[in-house]
């Protein structure tokens, strides 16, 4: 039998063929792991409602689920998740959600583990739902998701304004993914620092802190580079730093901002995107997204500046210092008089 050579229209032809024999079996592994993490969360609930029923009807202590684990780990030792302390959960988890049928559904969309990090730090539904709903839609760690809850990500994103113009540059879908990786305010009280730095020593620090940085930027975020080249003819431009996210399938760039935001911050941006777009982005991309980070913005100029940007940019303020709460605004001695204090204490002497 002869074989045919392969001429390069077949292998490319082929080489789609089999990219998109990759796809179906990578789809069908998700579709399992999801049908999978489904039923081991029903298996909980279920557990967690016959423990408590059983507890209602009989008047059962709390020894019947040390011995329900011995009984279950003998019957299927093979099998891990029977400790006292999962089935403790699993009876807390049917509690918690048995009157909310909205949670319900949501509740097997996250493995197990993300699961009990909600209902054990979070009480109001209303902020269960919506880390319930970013960690399906996202695909949050534990790690990231004990990290967004720390960040208060859900009053960032119901009580803070966001600043972009992803729904006028970017598809519904899209533009709807992209406001949820992208965040009004960026903690980096991680770096420790006394006062405010230069834009080059800042991002030094950030770079010096990448681990910390990508977790509170977010899960799917995958560093590219600091100070990334890019050439237009004989001249050259300078991106702080440069992203890819994992999930939206996009290069991001960010610029580091030290003052207030500028209007012409937003045309720099612009500029930086089209030539992402036109050098760097690959073929099966989404266009390139931009984040200015800067200390402050006033929402009605950042809106005014990017209406008429072709590309989707955002911007975000940052926080170097820890917020005073409010109850104490007011009530602590301002710099000055603690400095007066100081200098009183220095200068008594004793007897």
């Amino acid at each position: 039998m002869k074989i045919k050579a392969i001429n390069y229209a077949d292998l490319k032809e082929y080489e789609s063929f089999l990219q998109a024999i990759k796809t179906k079996i990578l789809e069908s592994r998700a579709k399992a792991a999801k049908s999978l993490n489904r039923s081991l969360i029903e298996l909980y609930w279920s557990i967690g409602q016959l423990i408590v029923e059983k507890q209602v009807q009989l008047g059962w202590g709390k020894s019947v689920v040390e011995v329900l684990s011995k009984d279950l780990k003998l019957l299927y030792p093979e099998v891990t998740g029977f400790s006292p302390q999962n089935l403790w959960l699993a009876r807390q988890f049917y509690l918690e959600y048995q009157h909310s049928p909205i949670l319900q559904q949501l509740v097997g969309e996250i493995p197990w583990g993300q699961n009990i990090v909600i209902i054990q730090k979070l009480k109001v539904e209303d902020e269960r739902r919506f880390y319930l709903e970013a960690t399906a839609r996202l695909g949050w760690s534990r790690d990231v998701l004990l990290n967004q809850i720390k960040a208060n990500a859900y009053k960032n994103s119901t009580v803070d304004f966001k600043t972009h113009n992803f729904g006028s540059t970017l598809s519904e879908h899209l533009a709807e993914q992209a406001n949820e990786i992208l965040k009004n305010r960026i903690n980096l009280e991680f770096l420790g620092l006394a006062q405010p730095l230069l834009e080059r020593d800042l991002e030094k620090r950030l770079i010096s802190n990448l681990k910390n940085f990508l977790m509170e930027l977010g899960y799917g975020f995958c560093f590219v580079g600091n100070q990334y080249r890019i050439s237009l003819g004989e001249k050259e431009y300078f991106i702080d730093l440069l992203f890819y996210h994992r999930f939206l399938k996009c290069l991001i760039a960010i610029e580091l901002k030290t003052g207030p935001f500028k209007p012409e911050y937003a045309g720099k941006m612009d500029f930086y995107l089209e030539l992402l777009n036109d050098i760097e982005k690959a073929e099966d991309d989404n266009p390139s997204i931009g984040i200015i980070l800067c200390a402050e913005k006033d929402k009605l100029e950042v809106e005014v500046s990017l209406r008429t940007k072709t590309n989707p940019i955002g911007v975000s303020t940052y926080e170097l210092y820890p917020q005073l709460p409010e109850s104490y605004i007011g009530k602590l001695p301002t710099a000055q008089e603690l400095q007066k204090i100081l200098y009183l204490t220095d200068n008594t002497s004793t007897i």
